[in-house]
């Protein structure tokens, strides 16, 4: 197996990980009354949707990297009151 066949799933991965994580923002929007959580939160993911489509053939290997960013970046500003 090479590099390029592992590489294959790669992208279809990370934009698997990112549709879970929009249910994660979608919520987060509903039940945390805060501007931050439900303004721009969903836009961040948005952003994050927006490069990983574009990143899909570019650089695959990179995408499920903003999957994982994502839902670091999810949990951390959940912590933010």
């Amino acid at each position: 197996m090479t590099q390029r066949d592992i590489a294959r799933p790669a992208p279809f991965i990370g934009i698997g990980g990112l549709a879970v994580a929009v249910f994660l923002y979608g919520y987060s929007a509903f039940a945390v009354p805060s501007w931050l959580h439900s303004l721009v939160m969903p836009l961040l993911w948005l952003v994050l949707f927006v490069v990983g489509t574009r990143w899909f053939t570019r650089r695959p290997s990179w995408v499920p990297a903003l999957a994982v960013l994502a839902f670091v970046a999810w949990f951390a500003l959940m912590l933010l009151p």
